[in-house]
């Protein structure tokens, strides 16, 4: 009995100092920079992109990425995305909706930290008069709730693949998901396009290489990478949660082993998706989707001057 107990106890110091370790700074192998050109791109001179924060919940930057520090307490970002585009409009993402707090309430006590709300997307383009027989759809990055809380008060389609699909059906994460698009239209997707910028293939929405959908499953089985190439000549890459902080893309960091474990559903090939944007950083911007931080560059829609549809 002695000798069982003492057994159970190394193992159970062993398990503690691995996961202790896999917090530590780890940087991935850097990948060779990407040299080739950048996929043309067309789009119409009036198209515009606005950010549609819905607010935040604080985590902290350990559990992020490996290196992060215990103290360094963030705000997540729950920021949906407007592309306005004259062949009709789309949103990257949903945020929080209106009955987010149920929403939270519905998860693993563990996951539950303390959160701001702020308005709703379809708050935010009411109050701007904005047309919303313009907006063609959601583009969700995957389909957790804190991408997705928002659809419940958006009737318009959801834009997913098959991949993503099969996810829903089947994730305990997807329960929300299931819950707000019951009612809701699904326009499912085919990546029928080229390979696009490292990835093995790609879905151009507009047919003019403005916002190009690529797959990057691995955080769940359908996640999407969603590039958005405005007339100004600048380069985005909504990367959803590939990383959940800038320092995954800066620094190399992937995930904790243990959040890992927790978070995906293949993390190897989150690697492998994380490796291709980061050969990609010196020339695009990247925007993790809880990253504060990384939506800087885009405007705010309710700041803007942009009334009615």
């Amino acid at each position: 009995m002695i000798y069982i107990w003492t057994c159970a106890a190394l193992a159970g110091i062993a398990a503690a100092l691995i996961a202790i370790r896999s917090f530590r700074p780890a940087p991935l192998p850097a990948p060779a920079p990407w040299t080739g050109p950048l996929p043309e791109a067309s789009p119409p001179a009036d198209m515009t992109i606005y950010r549609l924060p819905t607010g935040t919940y604080e985590n902290r930057a350990f559990l992020a990425y490996r290196g992060g520090a215990f103290s360094d307490l963030r705000k997540f970002a729950a920021t949906a995305v407007l592309v306005r585009h004259p062949a009709g409009d789309l949103l990257i993402d949903a945020g929080f909706g209106a009955n987010v707090e149920a929403h939270i309430a519905a998860l693993p006590s563990y996951r539950r930290t303390p959160h701001e709300l702020g308005d709703t997307v379809r708050d935010q383009l009411r109050a701007k008069n904005y047309d919303m027989a313009r907006l063609k759809g959601v583009v969700i990055t995957h389909a957790h709730w804190d991408h997705v809380s928002g659809l419940e008060e958006l009737d318009v389609p959801i834009w997913m693949n098959q991949a993503e699909g099969r996810y829903v059906e089947r994730a305990k994460d997807a329960a929300v998901f299931r819950d707000v698009a019951s009612r809701r239209d699904i326009h499912h997707y085919m990546f029928d396009g080229p390979p696009y910028l490292g990835f093995p293939s790609s879905h151009d929405v507009y047919r003019d290489g403005s916002v190009v959908i690529v797959e990057a499953g691995g955080h769940t089985d359908g996640s999407v990478v969603v590039f958005v190439n405005p007339p100004d000549g600048r380069r985005f890459a909504f990367i959803g949660d590939l990383t959940w902080q800038t320092e995954g893309v800066t620094l190399r960091a992937e995930r904790p082993k243990m959040l890992q474990l927790l978070a995906d559903v293949r993390p190897a090939q989150v690697r492998d998706g994380l490796l291709r944007i980061i050969a990609l950083a010196d020339r695009i911007h990247v925007l993790p989707a809880h990253d504060v931080r990384a939506y800087d560059p885009i405007p705010e829609w309710t700041s803007s001057s942009n009334i009615g549809g």
